[in-house]
C-alpha cells in the first residue's frame, strides 16, 4: 500500500515537472520578443490616433489651407480622418495577402524579422509629416504601417502555434492577443496630455514606434526558427532537433520529431497549398468557414470601432472632456487584465466557452449600452453606466474573441495548409476592419444611439453559429481535429487524408517506403533514436 502511494506520488511529480518543463526561458523570451515587435504594434497603432485626434485635424485643416486658401469643408475632413484611420486596414489586407509567399521562402522567425522594415520606414514618415507639412506622408506611414500589421498577425500565430507543446499551444497563443491589449494601453499612456497628447508632441506617438522594432531585432536572431518548419518544409532534421531541445528545455526530443514525423509521412512530397487549393479541399471546407465567419465576428462586433473613437463615444455619452483621456485609459487596462486572465484560463475551460461566452456577453452589455445611451439625459448617472458597459464589452471580448480566433486558425490546418489558412483569415481581418473604420463614424452618425445595436446583432449570428459548429480543440491534434469536423465535412478521415491535395500526392503505399527507406538511410534516425 505505502509502495503504491510512493508510486501514484511520483507519478504526480513527474506530471508537474513535465507541465513546468512546457515553459522553458526561450520559449517565453521567443513569445514575449515576438508578440513585443509585431501584435503590440498592431494594438499600439489601433489607439494611437485616439488622442492627437484634434490635433491632426487641425493639422490637416491648416495644410489644406496654407495650399489652397480656404479652409477644408467639415464633411471632407471627416473622410480624410476616417481615410487615416480606416487605411491602416488596407495596409494589412496587402501584408496578409503577401505573407504567404514569404513565410515559405524565409521561414517564420524571419518573416518577424524582416517586417521591422516596414514598421521603421513607417514611424519616420508619419513622425517627420508634421515637420514636413505633408499630411500624405501621415497616410502613407499609416498604410506601411498596417503592411507591417498584416504580415505580423499570420506570422507571428503561426510561430507560436508551431513552437509550442499542444499542453499550452492554447496559452502561448494567447500572447497575441495578450500584447495587443498592451499596445493598445500604451498608446493610451503615451497619448496622455502630461507625455505625448498635446499640440507639439503628437509626432514623437508614431516615433515611438521604432522601439519594438529594434528591440526584437536584437533578441530575435538568438532563437531558433521554427521546429515543425525546419522539418516539414525545409526537411532539416538536425535543426530541427535543436531548435525542439531549445524551446523545450530537455535533450530528448524523440517523441516531439516522431510526431511531427508521423505528420510528414501524410504529407511527404505535397507542395504548400494555395488558397484556391484550400477553398477547393472537401475535407477541411467546415474548418474555412468557421476561421471566415470567428475573423469576421472578431473586428465587426465592434471593438475596434470603440478604440478608434473612444473619445468621441465617450463625449457623446456625456463624459468631460478634461476626464476623457483618463476614462480612456481604464479601457486600456481592463482590455490588459482580461486578456490575460484568458490566457491563464483558455487550457483548463477550453477554446469553446470562451469563445461563445464573450460573444454572448458582449450581446447583453451592447444592449444595455444602448438603453443608457438613449436616456442618458433623463437621469444624471447614467453616464457611468456607459462607462461601465464600454469597460465590460471590453473585458468580454477579450476573454474569448480576442485572442482565440488566431489560435484556432493555427490548430485547424496542417503544416502545408497553414500559411493560406492565415491567408484567407488575414485577408477577411482585415476588410472587416476597413469597414468598421470607414463607416463607423456615418452609423453612428444615422443611428445615433442605437448604432450599437448593429453589433449587437453580429455578436448574435457569431455565437449562434459557433455554438451548432465549433468543436472544442484543447490539447488535440490536427488528426484529432480533422475527425471532429468529419462527419461536417461529409468525409470520413481516411479520405481526407487521401483526398487534401488530388494529384500532388503519392500514393500511401509508396510515401510510408519512401519514409521507410529515409529512416533506414538515417535521415531521421538520429531524432527518433
Amino acid at each position: 500500500m505505502e509502495n503504491k502511494q510512493q508510486s501514484n506520488g511520483e507519478m504526480k511529480e513527474n506530471k508537474v515537472v513535465k507541465k513546468k518543463m512546457n515553459w522553458s526561458g526561450s520559449l517565453i523570451v521567443a513569445s514575449l520578443t515576438g508578440a513585443f515587435g509585431s501584435s503590440f504594434l498592431y494594438g499600439y497603432n489601433l489607439s494611437v490616433v485616439n488622442a492627437p485626434a484634434v490635433y491632426i485635424k487641425k493639422f490637416y485643416n491648416e495644410t489644406w489651407e496654407r495650399r489652397y486658401g480656404f479652409s477644408v469643408d467639415e464633411s471632407t475632413l471627416t473622410l480624410l480622418w476616417s481615410i487615416t484611420v480606416s487605411i491602416f486596414a488596407i495596409g494589412g489586407l496587402v501584408g496578409a495577402i503577401i505573407v504567404t509567399p514569404i513565410v515559405k521562402f524565409f521561414g517564420r522567425k524571419c518573416t518577424l524579422l524582416l517586417n521591422n522594415v516596414f514598421a521603421v520606414t513607417a514611424a519616420l514618415l508619419m513622425s517627420l509629416s508634421l515637420l514636413a507639412g505633408s499630411f500624405e506622408m501621415l497616410i502613407l506611414g499609416r498604410v506601411i504601417m498596417g503592411v507591417d500589421a498584416g504580415i505580423s498577425l499570420s506570422a507571428l500565430p503561426m510561430y507560436l502555434s508551431e513552437i509550442s507543446p499542444k499542453e499550452i499551444r492554447g496559452s502561448l497563443g494567447q500572447v497575441t492577443a495578450i500584447f495587443i491589449c498592451v499596445g493598445v494601453f500604451t498608446g493610451q499612456v503615451l497619448g496622455l496630455p502630461e507625455i505625448f497628447g498635446q499640440e507639439s508632441r503628437w509626432p514623437y506617438l508614431f516615433g515611438a514606434i521604432i522601439v519594438p522594432s529594434l528591440i526584437q531585432v536584437v533578441i530575435l536572431p538568438f532563437l531558433p526558427e521554427s521546429p515543425r518548419y525546419l522539418l516539414l518544409e525545409k526537411h532539416d532534421t538536425s535543426r530541427a532537433e535543436k531548435a525542439f531541445q531549445t524551446f523545450l528545455g530537455k535533450d530528448d526530443v524523440s517523441h516531439e520529431v516522431e510526431e511531427v514525423l508521423a505528420e510528414s509521412r501524410i504529407q511527404r512530397n505535397t507542395k504548400l497549398v494555395s488558397v484556391l487549393q484550400l477553398l477547393r479541399t472537401r475535407a477541411v471546407r467546415w474548418q474555412v468557414l468557421t476561421v471566415v465567419i470567428t475573423m469576421g465576428c472578431y473586428q465587426l462586433c465592434g471593438l475596434n470601432a470603440i478604440w478608434y473613437y473612444t473619445n468621441n463615444i465617450f463625449s457623446e455619452a456625456g463624459i468631460n472632456r478634461e476626464t476623457i483621456p483618463y476614462v480612456t485609459l481604464s479601457t486600456g487596462a481592463v482590455e490588459t487584465v482580461a486578456a490575460v486572465f484568458s490566457g491563464l484560463v483558455i487550457e483548463r475551460l477550453g477554446r469553446r466557452p470562451l469563445l461563445i461566452g464573450g460573444f454572448g456577453l458582449m450581446i447583453v452589455f451592447f444592449a444595455v449600452l444602448t438603453v443608457s445611451l438613449t436616456l442618458q439625459n433623463t437621469v444624471y448617472w447614467l453616464p457611468y453606466l456607459s462607462i461601465f458597459c464600454i469597460l465590460a464589452i471590453i473585458a468580454s471580448f477579450c476573454i474569448g474573441p480576442g485572442g482565440i480566433p488566431f489560435v484556432l486558425t493555427g490548430e485547424f490546418f496542417q503544416q502545408s495548409q497553414r500559411p493560406a489558412a492565415f491567408m484567407i483569415a488575414g485577408t477577411v481581418n482585415w476588410l472587416s476592419n476597413f469597414a468598421v473604420g470607414l463607416l463607423f463614424p456615418f452609423i453612428q452618425s444615422g443611428l445615433q444611439t442605437y448604432c450599437f445595436l448593429v453589433f449587437a446583432a453580429i455578436c448574435f449570428a457569431g455565437a449562434t453559429y459557433l455554438f451548432f459548429v465549433l468543436p472544442e480543440t484543447k490539447n488535440k491534434t490536427f488528426h484529432e481535429i480533422s475527425q471532429a469536423f468529419a462527419k461536417r465535412n461529409k468525409v470520413s478521415l481516411e479520405m481526407q487524408e487521401m483526398n487534401h491535395y488530388p494529384g500532388e500526392r503519392k500514393s500511401s503505399e509508396e510515401q510510408e517506403s519512401n519514409f521507410t527507406s529515409s529512416v533506414d538511410n538515417g535521415e531521421t534516425k538520429k531524432g527518433i533514436v
